[in-house]
């Protein structure tokens, strides 16, 4: 139950960190019925910030020119897919290696405080209708994508919350971005991480004016998740010694071993979906006697595999995701070794904002 307080409150805080501005156009795409999509366009009525809606996921490219988009709230795969038509797009004019070098430069010009992004990389700004800001939410975004951006003058930052909190609790804005990190918490949100381990991650607990009243009409779910004024996330993060906050995984979706190892699946999908053929995937748990095996299962790039590897049968590309998975292990510990691959080409069941529904795709494995 979120009150009127709750999201006035949140609009507020957002509004004494983010660069909103009242000649912006926004290009809506979340759902209103969800708390990032209707307190997000609350924030653009309250900021006077002209709205406009897509045609559909398919002339967002087209919309973005035509209604000359300034701002846009996005999930992360749509982000990444813009940029990643931005890049096609460089390459298709062979013009990979200069953008490379002209970040170099424009980059060593912004140490010394002077920013010539927007006029060096016009001609892309301009091929995204004169895109300035883009606020990522709902789950992480790749570092490589909001260093991309914001290395061509495009504003990009992330933020993190629930449904709960109404929903912003933490950002990163214009003036403190850390990559990787989800910013730091709203001027009038208290953070503390709780029954933390050996590498200070634990469960994020907040006390913030945004907080909901508790859960409709069921007390016991409330008070499970609000303790003496504090609401605990069911999220496990850390905050770094300059106070930036860092979601490493979800309490639920957390695996853990016979030895009592806790894997966070979030942290090792992050490093698989870096591969070129896989389009998506999910980490899970896969019973063996008393234990469990890391295991994953990846929805495989179709149009990659036509494009990069047009001689490849199906067994072929497996096996050529597998050995892209064991070179992804080398950058975890070994108890974070996945053993166990399964390959699809079947869409994952998701939520409106992309996150997998991970109870279904277990079920449709006989799992649950």
């Amino acid at each position: 139950m979120l009150s009127q307080y709750n999201i006035a409150r949140n609009i507020s805080d957002m509004q004494l960190v983010e660069d909103f501005r009242s000649t912006d156009v926004n290009l809506a795409f979340l759902p209103y019925h969800h708390t990032f999509g209707s307190t997000g366009q609350l924030i653009m009525l309250s900021s006077g910030i002209t709205t406009c809606f897509p045609d559909g996921l398919r002339y967002i490219a087209q919309n973005l020119r035509e209604y000359h988009v300034t701002f846009f709230v996005g999930v992360p795969i749509l982000i990444e897919k813009i940029y990643e038509k931005i890049e096609e797009e460089i390459a298709r004019q062979k013009k990979t290696t200069l953008i490379k070098i002209a970040k170099v430069f424009t980059n060593l010009l912004l140490k010394f405080r002077i920013d010539i992004r927007r006029k060096v990389y016009k001609q892309i700004i301009d091929g995204l209708g004169g895109l300035r800001f883009v606020i990522s939410g709902a789950a992480g975004l790749d570092k490589r994508v909001e260093k991309g951006l914001n290395d061509l003058g495009i504003l990009t930052v992330q933020g993190y919350g629930l449904t709960e909190t109404a929903p912003v609790l933490c950002a990163e804005n214009y003036k403190y971005r850390k990559y990787g990190s989800v910013g730091f918490p709203m001027k009038n949100v208290e953070v503390k991480i709780v029954d933390k381990n050996k590498e200070g991650i634990g469960e994020i607990a907040v006390k913030a004016p945004n907080v909901m009243m508790g859960y409709y009409e069921d007390e016991e779910a409330t008070k499970s998740v609000i303790k003496n004024g504090w609401f605990y996330t069911g999220d496990y993060g850390y905050i770094d010694k300059k106070g930036f906050v860092y979601i490493t995984g979800r309490k639920k979706n957390t695996i853990v071993l016979k030895n009592g190892k806790k894997i966070f699946p979030e942290e090792i999908e992050e490093n698989i979906n870096k591969i070129d053929l896989v389009e998506d995937c999910f980490v899970f748990g896969l019973p063996k006697e008393d234990d469990l095996v890391l295991s994953v299962k990846i929805k495989y790039n179709e149009e990659v595999a036509k494009k990069k590897y047009p001689s490849l049968n199906m067994e072929e590309i497996k096996k050529a995701i597998w050995d892209k998975v064991k070179e992804a292990n080398k950058l975890v510990p070994k108890y974070k070794y996945i053993k166990n691959m399964v390959v699809t080409n079947m869409e994952f069941a998701k939520t409106t904002t992309n996150k997998i529904k991970r109870h279904e795709e277990m079920k449709k494995m006989h799992l649950t």
